[in-house]
């Protein structure tokens, strides 16, 4: 009887445990997006893992002699991530506190991200091979930074660690066995993982969109963006199967957006005169 009861209260104990860790990370977008994201992992946690991801990346770049942090091309993404910056307080107080810094690395991968703390990541080949326009970079640079705005990857370490526990949880509640496990863990990926991923991509869009047009750089370079992407075969695929969203499936989403981030680009160019 004690068996079945402490069985019993295993779900109940962990479903308490995820209610209570979930939040918002940011305030609502002007398209009123606020979901409710699940953060079981510590911020503090993630912000340290970045920090030495990130002093080790510089490190191995610099060791190459890829590492760049002068000159006109860094010039030119620093000059637009100051823009950018002033602007995240629309979504969050204290991301204005974080140590915001840019490095460049000279490599041919089209690629960039911003972790934890405001620690922005560009790489030449991204910029040279797709040609980008500065609105273009402030496109991407907006994205990569609404990741780190809404802690996307908190929240996915989170749903990681969530998932794994249900799954530990039903499976002793069941009596499931391994090949049982296995299958579920499967499952699991495709069913919880991948739509997550994607939900967190097409949420970055839309935070990005806004803040690049807070800045003041046009949100239709989203779009042409996307267009050389798709051409460059970058983040491409079904859909269906890719942690992305394919460059069409973007492409209109961000369209369907540009009335409602319009005036804000517009209001920032008569702030900027």
């Amino acid at each position: 009887m004690n068996r079945l009861i402490s069985r019993g209260a295993l779900p109940l104990c962990a479903a308490v445990c995820l209610l209570a860790a979930c939040a918002s990370s940011t305030k609502s977008s002007v398209m009123g997006s606020h979901r409710s994201q699940l953060l079981l992992v510590s911020a503090q946690s993630v912000n340290q893992s970045s920090l030495q991801y990130y002093a080790q990346q510089n490190a191995d770049a610099r060791k190459k002699g890829e590492l760049i942090t002068s000159g006109p091309e860094y010039s030119r993404v620093y000059t637009i991530m100051q823009r950018m910056v002033p602007q995240v307080g629309v979504f969050r107080d204290d991301a204005m506190k974080w140590k915001w810094e840019l490095v460049l690395i000279n490599e041919d991968t089209v690629n960039a991200h911003v972790m934890a703390d405001g620690k922005i990541t560009f790489y030449t080949g991204l910029i040279r091979k797709l040609n980008l326009t500065d609105d273009e970079i402030a496109a991407v640079m907006g994205h990569e930074i609404s990741h780190a705005l809404r802690e996307h990857t908190r929240e996915k370490m989170s749903q990681q660690q969530a998932a794994g526990l249900l799954l530990a949880v039903g499976g002793a509640v069941a009596g499931a066995g391994e090949g049982t496990m296995q299958v579920a863990g499967l499952a699991k990926s495709i069913a919880l993982d991948l739509p997550f991923s994607r939900g967190m991509e097409a949420e970055a869009d839309e935070f990005g969109l806004e803040l690049s047009a807070r800045a003041g750089y046009n949100p239709q370079a989203a779009i042409t963006l996307w267009d050389k992407m798709g051409k460059l075969g970058g983040g491409g695929g079904p859909g269906f199967l890719s942690t992305h969203p394919a460059p069409g499936d973007r492409k209109a989403t961000l369209t369907a957006m540009q009335p409602q981030v319009w005036p804000l680009y517009q209001a920032a160019l008569q702030n900027r005169r």
